[in-house]
């Protein structure tokens, strides 16, 4: 295989910037007309893939929203792994998962694995236990040639009391510290690092440097408010790298997977025209 940075490069050129969030919500279940149980995630989900895995880049599921179904909403997560990749869309599977040692290997092996049943192009990963606790997570990604999306800069509020925090050296912050790791992972990597970081559209604005020569996934747009114009602000010359990433302003469309598609398409072109 590629290494993911250059199968994601190679997919935003051929379909345009844009990541679809598969979250199937209880609120998104029920504006469907289905019920909160195991058949309306698995309708939900696979509607969504068989109408969008052909014509985006980036297909996102949300593993929460199947874990909350037990064992068979992971078998249905299975299932939109193995559907959305045959389909053509690259798949990033949003686990945020962060741990050490044995367990963060267990689950570099769950994730990035091609013998395993849930194996996908990339995984979210939280480093708040040290940057070198991804270390089992990222050396796996690599070995497969996958992707790993590092939390950076995330919108929620919260975050900013951990990632704007001055490091104890007083050299810089915790946020930068991790983009400064990313950049050094990916130094030299033509056309695109493997490894992205996480940088929510709906921060406001930056200091941090994003020169880290990976995709910088950009979560917030669309229906949660984060803008094209905000994107290209917060991201600057470093805005060809940007993955925009759309869940309820995409789904919201269905269950019609031709308005669907539509929604999809718009999205897409929105991004083009001002990232590119």
């Amino acid at each position: 295989m590629t290494a993911f940075g250059a199968r994601l490069r190679a997919a935003t050129d051929a379909r345009g910037p844009l990541c679809v969030g598969i979250d199937p919500h209880p609120e998104l279940l029920e504006r469907w007309g289905l019920a909160d149980d195991v058949d309306g995630l698995r309708q939900l989900s696979l509607t969504a893939v068989e109408a969008l895995a052909g014509t985006v880049a980036v297909l996102k599921p949300q593993s929460a929203f199947f874990e909350r179904h037990g064992a068979a909403g992971i078998a249905v997560l299975e299932e939109v792994v193995r559907a959305a990749r045959s389909g053509g869309a690259l798949v990033l599977l949003d686990v945020k998962r962060g741990d050490i040692g044995s367990t963060m290997q267990a689950y570099a092996d769950a994730y990035l694995d091609p013998a395993s049943s849930l194996a996908c192009d990339a995984v979210t990963a939280s480093p708040y236990l040290g940057f070198g606790s991804l270390r089992p997570l990222v050396e796996t990604a690599l070995k497969h040639d996958a992707g790993v999306f590092v939390l950076a800069l995330t919108s929620n509020p919260e975050g900013a009391e951990v990632q704007h925090a001055r490091l104890a050296s007083g050299a810089g912050t915790v946020a930068g510290r991790v983009l400064a790791e990313v950049a050094a992972l990916n130094h030299g990597v033509r056309p695109l690092g493997s490894i992205g970081v996480v940088v929510g559209a709906t921060i406001g604005s930056t200091d941090e440097d994003l020169a880290v020569n990976g995709p910088l996934l950009a979560p917030g747009f669309g229906a949660q408010g984060g803008t094209p114009e905000d994107v290209r602000r917060i991201f600057g010359a470093h805005v060809a790298d940007v993955l925009p990433s759309s869940s309820r302003a995409v789904l919201a469309a269905g269950p019609d997977p031709a308005a669907l598609r539509a929604a999809a398409r718009e999205s897409a072109a929105d991004c083009a025209r001002v990232l590119r």
